[in-house]
């Protein structure tokens, strides 16, 4: 994307290397290929990290004798600071250098991993799981607003479509990752390669980013915003625990005082916000002023939530109410891995020739898929298979697959450069708020029906009731998605 095609940034906005084609608009230089690789290589170990744990979850529970209050905090105190860190992690590459910033994050979460794979008990496990969560957060924001400010035209759409294939691949690779490296018990070190493989990895992102990722940053950026960054990060922290514990604790009353508290603080964020719009803010809200922003964004919310929603009451249905084993649910979730892979593929090698009619027609795929897949449950009920269920399975996956990259790209496509890591912050952080809002509406949706029962065919009824609700969001999102360009290289429509 040309500077042309942002309207007129300020000339002192942002001073960078940027990567151009070699020869051709189609045509990619091998030192950009590499500085993408290297971004996509940080984003993976964020997303593997997300997951892996959860099959080792058994092995680490009995080395390490950590009770189920502990093993829980296993996943929250890494998605915790991640979520809450996002924004400000945008910001301080926008000022600092977004290559700094980036390797910077790396050095923590490697030396984090590292703890995590060394950790005898639960507590060290906890911090250095706490400690992994703050290098994400500093690390990933960058990864997006590098690839904003850096890549242009056709090559622009081709790293975001493998972006979106990137975390298809996250998706199913982290627990069969986490799985295979548990059972291997290799050297004897049971579940701690699962942590330490992030070791040379994270060096790797080191090396050749430091190398090949050009540096961009804002000329004169001022001072990072303390208060809002505080603020911020207490909105969120009083948003997200009450909507990710509240189910387990059954819902008590302080659940709902920290929402309402967390709804006031972002009140006084945002009007912190406005009032520092002309001293280097933390979020600029002229953002919300751009159509394909906003309009992306709230997509990526709906995204997310609907992702948190259908994960979770599908491992349900699949267990309870057919009677899989976990290895046999674990196929199906490969089988849907696979369809995304196909759609971001798609996705990538399109490179934004067809602006959001592409996750446009991969949200409908996907409400199509999901509809068929509704109806062949209550026909089938107990009777339905692993092979019965393979073509909408795929296909939903496939659907989804063309949503991620694409959605991405044009979400961001107007953002100025200066405000690159801060809309990156942002649009990572609505993602992060969908999945915790649809974890939480299981509750609602899927808990409500089956109240905590056993009982395949309740287990059946309520998932397809998810069903219906996760069609009507991915309805709404094929909506939102009218604020994207309607045509490639447009940024007006």
């Amino acid at each position: 994307m040309s500077s042309s095609a942002l309207g007129s940034e300020p000339e002192h906005a942002t001073t960078q290397t940027p990567t151009h084609p070699s020869s051709g608009p189609s045509k990619m230089a091998m030192g950009a290929w590499i500085a993408l690789l290297v971004l996509l290589t940080a984003e993976l170990m964020n997303m593997l990290d997300q997951s892996v744990v959860l099959t080792a979850l058994p092995a680490i529970q009995e080395s390490t004798g950590a009770g189920p209050v502990a093993v829980q905090w296993l996943t929250t105190a890494y998605s915790l600071p991640v979520a809450v860190g996002l924004i400000t992690g945008g910001r301080l590459g926008d000022i600092y250098g977004r290559r700094r910033i980036l390797l910077i994050g790396t050095v923590v979460f490697t030396t984090a991993s590292l703890l995590c794979g060394l950790a005898t008990g639960p507590g060290v496990l906890i911090g250095a799981r706490l400690l992994q969560g703050v290098g994400v957060a500093v690390m990933i924001p960058q990864v997006l607003a590098t690839m904003h400010v850096t890549f242009e035209g056709q090559n622009r759409s081709k790293a975001f479509g493998l972006y979106g294939a990137v975390l298809a691949i996250a998706n199913v690779l982290g627990p069969v990752l986490g799985g295979v490296l548990t059972q291997a018990d290799l050297f004897g070190l049971s579940w701690r390669p699962i942590f330490l493989v992030n070791v040379p990895v994270g060096l790797a992102v080191l090396l050749f980013g430091r190398t090949f990722i050009p540096e961009s940053t804002i000329r004169t950026a001022g001072r990072l915003d303390v208060a809002g960054m505080l603020l911020s990060g207490l909105a969120i922290v009083l948003i997200l625990f009450p909507l990710t514990e509240g189910h387990a604790q059954g819902w008590p009353l302080w659940c709902f005082v920290m929402l309402a508290a967390g709804a006031v603080v972002l009140g006084v964020f945002l009007r912190h916000q406005r009032r520092r719009q002309d001293e280097a803010p933390l979020v600029a809200l002229s953002l919300f002023r751009v159509r394909q922003f906003s309009g992306g964004m709230a997509a990526d919310l709906l995204h997310g939530l609907l992702c948190g929603l259908f994960f979770m009451t599908w491992t349900l249905y699949l267990q309870r109410g057919l009677g899989l084993s976990p290895l046999e649910a674990a196929a199906a979730f490969v089988l849907l891995s696979v369809g995304e892979l196909g759609g971001a593929t798609v996705a990538a090698k399109t490179a934004g020739r067809f602006a959001r009619r592409l996750p446009q027609a991969g949200t409908l795929i996907a409400t199509a898929a999901m509809v068929i897949y509704g109806l062949q449950i209550g026909s089938r009920e107990a009777d339905l298979t692993l092979l019965a269920m393979t073509a909408p399975v795929v296909l939903i996956g496939f659907g989804l697959g063309m949503v991620s990259g694409p959605l991405t790209d044009l979400s961001l496509a107007r953002v100025p450069h200066e405000d690159a890591g801060s809309a990156s912050g942002l649009f990572n952080t609505a993602n992060h708020l969908g999945i915790a809002l649809g974890t939480a509406l299981t509750a609602v949706m899927f808990f409500a029906i089956t109240g905590g029962s056993r009982d395949g065919a309740v287990n059946r009824d309520a998932f397809v009731t998810v069903l219906w609700w996760v069609s009507g969001l991915l309805a709404l999102m094929w909506a939102l998605m009218f604020c994207l360009p309607k045509h490639a290289n447009s940024h007006d429509d």
